[in-house]
């Protein structure tokens, strides 16, 4: 077999076989293939396409490049949760707990923040004493005894995704639905969920842009999923705001744990309810009405706010912080962002808002950027809210006293106050399984 013959297969258009798919992955993870035919077979699908077979079978290569987690010594379904990133998403915090209390085992394997988007691994390090790199053995059995393990991605999770997303992103061939279906689902194929639900966030602060592109890409990975195995479902939710105030690691932290409390902001409970919910479904839970009101119970009576006080203390954090906030790191410098105009705020660039906590430490440039846990931003004010000159609209919190202005400057571009009141979206935009498609 040759790799020109596979590039130009795919160049006129053609379906590729299995055998093409993966002696592609299997010959390029091994250095055997150069990285010109690699990025030309790319071009290639980008311009041409995969049909769903070729993405299943694309996606099931990669995961098995590397390591497959096998999680059959943990009794029960395990369902796993995706979200394909966006600003001020803490839903993990909050919906691993409430799975858990209710009985459905959570190991989750979460990745890093990059860019202007967190990660679940970053916030939870932000809790003082939290190990998110547990082996492997430890991570099972935390499961096993107390419902509920999260740690970082094993560095040989799913090589060819890593080693092919390097060279999409230099090669304008990132954003091709069956590329971008195949690297997300990789991952979660190999992180040995039996069932998985997918978060596709769609809007200023997401991957996706405009609905239509979001639920192409949430259908994709349903099928994906389907026919592999695995049954997906999807949700597709808005992002052209932050989810709840809270930007930046510690503050997003304590925002989950208000949550949890049954007190948190009202959008950002009713994304981590909903998603919970249809967590327990998919594990014969009931309906989803019926799983709905498990989770209410579990915050309700304080098992969801119990169970991640146990996660904590299980990987070796301060689990005193769900009852003292003065426990997290603390900034030296704080600012008052304050409106320019009264009126309405009608819009908010949620990617911007993302580099200006960024810009103060609450993230990473490149993967080897420290992170300031308790830098961040905290919103009084989002879009639709009615606000008066000079009324704070967020609070910066920085040790880089330096960036404030640049921050502030951000900000400036990103909220936008005009007089009439906007039209509010829904949360929830999108449900997709492998019926069809539900839209709000």
């Amino acid at each position: 077999m040759r790799m020109y013959d596979i590039i130009e297969k795919k160049r006129d258009g053609f379906e590729l076989t299995s055998e093409e798919i993966e002696f592609f992955i299997n010959e390029y993870c091994k250095n055997s293939i150069p990285d010109y035919q690699a990025a030309a077979l790319l071009m290639a699908i980008f311009l041409k396409g995969m049909n769903e077979r070729e993405t299943a079978q694309l996606t099931d290569a990669m995961a098995h490049s590397g390591d497959m987690i096998d999680l059959s010594e943990i009794p029960g379904i395990k369902v796993d949760k995706h979200s394909t990133g966006g600003v001020g998403d803490k839903t993990t915090l909050i919906l691993g707990p409430i799975v858990a209390a209710c009985g459905i085992p959570v190991a989750k394997m979460s990745g890093r923040g990059l860019g202007h988007t967190g990660g679940t691994i970053d916030k939870l390090e932000a809790i003082p004493g939290f190990n998110t790199s547990i082996s492997r053995e430890n991570f099972i059995q935390n499961v096993k005894e107390i419902g509920i393990a999260i740690a970082g991605q094993t560095g040989n999770l799913a090589p060819a995704d890593k080693k092919i997303y390097a060279l999409r992103d230099v090669t304008a061939t990132v954003n091709n639905i069956s590329l971008i279906a195949s690297s997300i689902m990789s991952k979660k194929l190999a992180s040995g969920a039996d069932r998985i639900v997918l978060d596709v966030k769609t809007g200023s602060g997401a991957f996706m842009k405009n609905l239509e592109d979001s639920v192409k890409l949430a259908q994709a990975m349903v099928k994906i999923g389907e026919n592999t195995g695995r049954h997906t479902v999807a949700i597709v939710t808005e992002m052209d705001i932050p989810l709840g105030k809270a930007v930046g690691n510690s503050l997003e932290i304590i925002e989950a744990v208000e949550t949890l409390k049954n007190r948190g902001p009202q959008d950002l409970s009713e994304v981590s309810f909903v998603l919970a919910a249809r967590m327990l479904e998919l594990s014969g839970k009931g309906t989803y009405e019926e799983c709905r009101k498990l989770v209410r119970e579990a915050v309700e009576s304080g098992r969801a706010l119990s169970k991640f006080a146990e996660l904590i203390e299980k990987q070796g954090g301060n689990k005193g912080i769900v009852g003292d906030y003065s426990l997290f790191p603390q900034v030296k410098h704080t600012f008052e962002y304050k409106a320019e105009a009264s009126g309405y705020i009608s819009t908010m660039k949620t990617d911007t808002i993302g580099v200006a906590s960024l810009e103060l430490g609450a993230g990473r440039e490149t993967k080897e950027s420290t992170i300031d846990y308790a830098a961040g931003i905290y919103f009084n004010k989002k879009t639709g809210d009615k606000v008066e000159k000079g009324e704070v609209l967020a609070t910066l919190y920085t040790n880089k006293e330096e960036k404030i202005s640049q921050a502030c400057g951000l900000l400036q571009q990103a909220v936008r106050i005009s007089d009439g009141s906007p039209v509010k979206k829904p949360l929830i935009l999108a449900y997709i399984d492998s019926k069809g498609i539900e839209m709000a």
